[in-house]
Order: structure tokens, then C-alpha cells, then sequence
């Protein structure tokens, strides 16, 4: 790794522009002045928690590429920092640049409980597997500090909700006791993000998630308590975890999970910029080799937005990444599958006759 200009414990290496704001130049200017004059250095390090107050907290999601039908996302930013986020977009719709400023200023929703709560009370909500979190990671190290995914899943287990859950952090094993209790019930799902069993890669790639030790622990654990556990083997990126793929089946299996999906990566609008900044300063011996190998699996370019294959990728690289992970389905996963959700609990929960099941 090259240690020029290198920022630890960071996934972007610099605060990325919003390029929907067209005076990011003058607003800047006015941050330095503003440090200048209260004797403050203008960019530390460090995390800023921002509340905001959204009129409204379930997305219903129309990609057909992504295999859920709602979302929620308790916390807007990422401070993980995994460089490869296609989550970094929304940040510009908020003021903010994709870069450091997704990683460093978290916008936190304290009311989603209470919104959550307003729409499964609706006598027009029908119930569907509602997903924490769509966009960006429900137990990122805010939850640790603010608690709104745990508020949330009471309100789910109050209403017999059905729930999934996408996280890369063993901090969901605090509330094992809700998830089990849901999971009495067949009402959550979760699916961990593991991407490599490198703990170097790892720590470039995804600064401040969880060790892969953990993320393997937290697998086996939420197993043997009953919870169906999808892994995330995604983003595969050419050239860095690619040749991982068999090995990560088979850690995933052994540690109880129930299925795994996977991606190739695409490096949509800011994310492409980001991503070539880091991995010439992460990763400059091989920057120019993993780049080529991601433009060949989206038709020369580093992103492709049409739906059906900007996901799984095409060429001759996408077809053997393919082909690794049916052989690793075959191979792992022959007789294991992941259970559907109970979406009729809610239902009776509604009209008053959850008293009979």
C-alpha cells in the first residue's frame, strides 16, 4: 500500500464535491474561514452525527435488479467506508459530497420508530418484507450510540411484521433477543455481507466494519438461535476477492448459512472517481489491472445501468465468476435454502385475531 497521502481508517481518500451543487467552491471557503476564526483545524477526522426529520421512513423499491420490494434506512451515510458503496450517490441528494463526507456526517432518523409504527397501524398497508436497510448499514456504529434499528425491530415484533435485514457488522448480535423471538414467529431474515476472508483486504476495502472472524461468528450464532442467514458475497470485484469465491461458499456454509448471493461491482455516478482514487493509493501495483478487469465485465466502462445485467456483468470475466459461484452453490449449498417470511401474522395482528395463532 502506498502511505502517500494514505488516510487510515477511511475508505474514500478525499472529500469528493457534490456535483449537484454548483457553489461547493464558495461554501468551502466559508467552512475554512469559519475554522480559521474559532481556532479549529478544518479536517479532522472524526464522525459528525446530523438528525433530520424525513415526513416519511419505508422506500418502496422499484429496481427489479434488487430482490426486495421495501426498504428502510434508520441512518443516511456510512461511516463502515467501504470505497465500493453504491449508497455514496444518495449522499449528494442531502447536501453532501460521496466521498469523505458520506463516511464522516451520518444522518440520523430518531423518529423511524414512530413512523414505522404509522404505517403498519394503516388499514391500506398490506404486508411485505420491509429491509433494514436498503441503502446504507442499520448497525454501522450509530446504532451503538443512538439505538434506532433495535426501536425498530420492537415495533416490527409488536405488529408481527415481516423483516429483512442487511448488515456487515456482529453488532445485530446485541439484539439477538428480538431476532429470536421474531424468528419464533418466521417473521426476519438476515442476510451478512461478507466479501473477503482477508483480514488486509478488508481493512482497505471496508475500513470500520467487522472483522471477518466476527462476521463468520456472527453467522454461526444467529444460526444456531434459529435465524435463516443469507450471505452477501458481494461486491466480487476482479482482481481483488474474485479468486476467493469457492473459500467464502464454504466459510459461510460452515458457519450455517443458509444460501449466499453475489454481485460484481459497478461503479456508478461519483463511486467511479472515488474508487480509482483510493485504488491507486491502496493498491498501485495492481490499480491499473483490477480497473481494466471491471470495465471488461461492463462493456469498456466502469459502470453499466442496464437493468438484468448491470448486476451479474457480462464478458468472458463475468462468465467465470459465474461459473465459480455455481460450482460453489453445487458444491456448498446443494441442500440448503433460504426459508420465505410469514407475511399472514400481520394480517390477523390487524383485524384483531392474532389471539388464535
Amino acid at each position: 500500500m502506498s502511505e502517500y497521502n494514505y488516510i487510515k481508517g477511511r475508505g474514500a481518500q478525499e472529500n469528493t464535491p457534490n456535483r449537484f451543487f454548483e457553489y461547493n467552491h464558495e461554501i468551502r471557503d466559508d467552512f475554512l474561514e469559519f475554522c480559521r476564526l474559532e481556532g479549529e483545524e478544518a479536517d479532522k477526522n472524526r464522525t459528525q452525527y446530523i438528525p433530520i426529520f424525513p415526513k416519511t421512513i419505508i422506500n418502496k423499491v422499484t429496481s427489479p435488479d434488487v430482490g426486495m420490494q421495501y426498504s428502510m434506512n434508520p441512518y443516511q451515510g456510512c461511516e463502515h467506508g467501504c470505497i465500493y458503496c453504491y449508497a455514496r450517490n444518495t449522499h449528494e441528494f442531502w447536501g453532501y459530497g460521496p466521498g469523505l463526507d458520506f463516511e464522516r456526517k451520518i444522518l440520523i432518523k430518531k423518529t423511524a420508530p414512530d413512523l414505522l409504527e404509522a404505517k403498519l397501524k394503516s388499514k391500506r398497508w398490506e404486508a411485505k418484507t420491509i429491509v433494514l436497510s436498503g441503502n446504507t448499514d442499520c448497525y454501522q456504529p450509530a446504532e451503538k450510540k443512538f439505538g434506532i434499528t433495535r426501536a425498530c425491530l420492537e415495533v416490527f415484533l409488536k405488529y408481527r411484521h415481516p423483516v429483512g435485514i442487511i448488515t456487515k457488522n456482529s453488532a445485530i448480535l446485541r439484539d439477538l433477543d428480538i431476532l429470536t423471538e421474531l424468528a419464533k414467529h418466521q417473521l426476519i431474515g438476515v442476510n451478512v455481507s461478507v466479501t473477503s476472508l482477508s483480514e488486509e483486504t478488508r481493512r482497505i476495502l471496508e475500513p470500520r466494519t467487522a472483522s471477518i472472524k466476527k462476521r463468520l461468528e456472527t453467522i454461526r450464532i444467529l444460526s444456531e438461535n434459529g435465524i435463516p442467514v443469507n450471505a452477501m458475497l458481494a461486491p466480487i470485484i476482479p482482481g481483488i476477492n474474485s479468486h476467493e469465491i469457492m473459500n467464502l461458499a464454504k466459510a459461510v456454509s460452515d458457519n450455517g448459512a443458509c444460501s449466499f448471493a453475489f454481485t460484481v461491482v459497478r461503479l456508478n455516478g461519483a463511486i467511479g472517481g472515488i474508487f480509482i482514487d483510493w485504488i491507486k493509493k491502496a493498491l498501485p501495483d495492481r490499480a491499473d489491472k483490477v480497473l481494466h478487469q471491471i470495465e471488461e465485465c461492463h462493456g469498456g466502462n466502469l459502470n453499466d445501468s442496464r437493468f438484468g445485467i448491470r448486476s451479474p456483468g457480462e464478458g468472458i470475466i463475468a462468465t467465470q465468476i459465474h461459473d465459480m459461484v455455481r460450482l460453489a452453490r453445487n458444491t456448498y449449498f446443494k441442500n440448503k435454502k433460504f426459508p420465505s417470511l410469514n407475511h399472514e401474522l400481520h394480517r390477523h395482528h390487524k383485524s384483531g385475531q392474532l389471539s388464535l395463532f
